[in-house]
């Protein structure tokens, strides 16, 4: 059960503050979109699709403001829970075959 345990909250972690340092690394910076980066591709296909702009709760718009600002407390809730249920049912997989 500890093993359990442990996962759940290896996997919060991660996901709670691996989120936002991969959106970081793909381009989704504090100061905006980086350029010639993986956001600024999807930024150029989101605006070409859109008419010239990339709309409002789009997927880049969300990406953008979780990258310039982090993630919401609603947000880190949910992305924490689903990182201690992948976290706890690959320890729990893990604990019954090795």
């Amino acid at each position: 059960m500890a093993k359990i345990a442990a996962g759940a909250v290896l996997g919060a972690g991660t996901l709670l503050f691996g989120v936002p340092a991969a959106l970081g690394a793909l381009g989704f910076t504090a100061p905006g979109i980086a350029a010639g980066s993986v956001a600024s591709g999807m930024m150029s296909s989101a605006a070409v699709a859109n008419g010239g702009g990339v709309a409002a709760g789009s997927l880049v718009a969300s990406l953008q403001s979780v990258g310039a600002v982090g993630l919401s407390g609603t947000a880190a809730t949910v992305v924490s829970g689903i990182g201690a249920a992948v976290g706890g049912a690959v320890a729990a997989i893990q604990s019954r075959f090795f």
